[in-house]
C-alpha cells in the first residue's frame, strides 16, 4: 500500500521560457488593446532561455515535497529525452514517481513562455493522451486535483469516485479547458472538494456558468472582466464569490487576486483576507501554484486558514523574484526563516 500525505493529479510538462529586454525593438506591446505584437518572418534575439520541468501538479508536487512532506504525482508524459528529464527532476526533489505512466513512441508535452516587460505569453502544447489513472493500493490524506490535457473527464470521474470511497480530503483548482466545458463538467467535483483554489477571473467564469452561484451580471464585463475597480467595491464582489463558491460544494473557497492579495472562506463562513507581499517581479508562472502549495503544506502542518495564507503568499512572492514555476519554491527552513524575521520586524 503507497501512503502519501498529498498525492497531485495532472499535468507534467516542459517549459520553455524566452525573456526578451523590455528595450528589444523587435516587440511591441500595445497598451489599449493588450496584445503583443512582432513582425512575422523576423529572427529576434533573446536575452535568456531556460528549460525546466512545469505543468500545475508537477509543480505543486514539488512544491509540497521542499515543504517536508511526502508527495507523489499522478501524471502521463512521453517516453523521449525531455520526458527521461521530467523523471529524473522529480526524483531530485523527492517526489514519488512510479505512478507517472509514460506512453510509448510519444513525446513530451511542451509550453513556450514567451518573458516580456514582467509578462507572460504563454504557448502551450496538449498531446492527446488517455490520462487512464488507476488508485488501487493508494493511500493518502490529501489529493490535488487540477488542470489536464483534452481528455480529462474520465481522470476527474475516477478522482472524484476514489474521494467518495475513501472520504479522502479534496483540494481543486481547475484549469481553463476545465472551465470553459461548462460548470456541469465540474460540478461533481466541486462537491465533494474541501478547498478550492481559483483566482478572481476563474472565480467569476465559475459563478456566471453556474445556476446556482450567477453574480449580478450589470457589474460584469465581457467574459467576466470587471467593471468596477475600488478597493471597496472589489472586496465586496470578492466576498460574494466566496460565498456563492461554497455553496456549490467546497468547504473551503480561496481566491487570489494579485497584488490585491487573496481571500478565503472557512467552514464556518467567517471570510479571512491576507495582502499581497510587495517584491521584484521577474516572471509570473507558476505564482498560483505556488500558493495552493504553501496553503496545503501549511494545513498538512497543523496551522490555521490564517496562517496557510501567509505561507502560500511568501510561497508565492518567492517563485515570480525567479524564472520558472519551480525555482523559488520555498523548502521548509527557508519558509520558516521568512516567517520568523517578519515575526522579529
Amino acid at each position: 500500500m503507497q501512503s502519501f500525505d498529498v498525492v497531485c493529479v495532472g499535468n507534467a510538462k516542459i517549459d520553455l521560457f524566452l525573456s526578451i529586454h523590455e528595450a528589444n525593438k523587435h516587440l511591441r506591446l500595445n497598451a489599449q488593446t493588450n496584445e503583443l505584437c512582432f513582425h512575422s518572418g523576423e529572427k529576434i534575439a533573446v536575452d535568456g532561455c531556460n528549460l525546466s520541468l512545469g505543468g500545475n501538479a508537477a509543480n505543486v508536487a514539488v512544491g509540497l515535497s521542499r515543504l517536508g512532506l511526502k508527495s507523489s504525482l499522478y501524471a502521463e508524459i512521453g517516453d523521449d529525452e525531455l520526458s527521461h528529464k521530467i523523471i529524473n527532476t522529480l526524483k531530485k526533489e523527492d517526489v514519488h514517481t512510479e505512478n507517472v505512466k509514460r506512453s510509448k513512441d510519444n513525446e513530451c508535452s511542451i509550453s513556450v513562455i514567451i518573458n516580456f516587460k514582467n509578462e507572460r505569453t504563454i504557448f502551450s502544447e496538449h498531446i492527446k493522451r488517455l490520462h487512464d489513472f488507476v488508485f488501487d493500493n493508494l493511500s493518502t490524506k490529501w489529493l490535488y486535483l487540477t488542470s489536464i490535457g483534452n481528455e480529462w473527464k474520465n481522470a476527474y470521474e475516477r478522482t472524484s469516485n476514489f474521494v467518495k470511497q475513501t472520504k479522502t480530503l479534496l483540494a481543486f483548482n481547475p484549469g481553463t479547458l476545465q472551465i470553459n466545458a461548462g460548470y456541469e463538467s465540474i460540478a461533481d467535483v466541486l462537491n465533494v472538494t474541501n478547498i478550492l483554489f481559483v483566482n478572481k477571473e476563474e472565480a467569476t467564469r465559475i459563478s456566471n456558468l453556474s445556476p446556482r452561484a450567477r453574480l449580478d451580471s450589470a457589474r460584469l464585463g465581457e467574459a467576466g472582466k470587471f467593471l468596477i475597480f475600488n478597493e471597496k467595491d472589489n472586496k465586496d464582489i470578492i466576498k460574494q464569490l466566496l460565498i456563492k463558491l461554497q455553496k456549490l460544494g467546497p468547504k473551503i473557497v480561496v481566491i487570489t487576486d494579485g497584488d490585491c492579495g487573496s481571500y478565503a472562506i472557512d467552514e464556518k463562513g467567517e471570510i479571512i483576507a491576507q495582502a499581497a507581499i510587495k517584491t521584484k517581479i521577474v516572471e509570473k508562472t507558476g505564482a498560483g501554484d505556488a500558493y495552493s502549495t504553501g496553503f496545503m503544506s501549511a494545513i498538512l502542518h497543523g496551522l490555521s486558514i490564517k496562517d496557510a495564507m501567509h505561507w502560500g503568499t511568501l510561497n508565492s512572492a518567492s517563485v515570480i523574484e525567479k524564472i520558472g514555476a519551480q525555482v523559488g519554491l520555498l523548502r521548509k527552513e527557508e519558509m520558516e526563516e521568512k516567517l520568523k524575521r517578519i515575526s522579529n520586524s
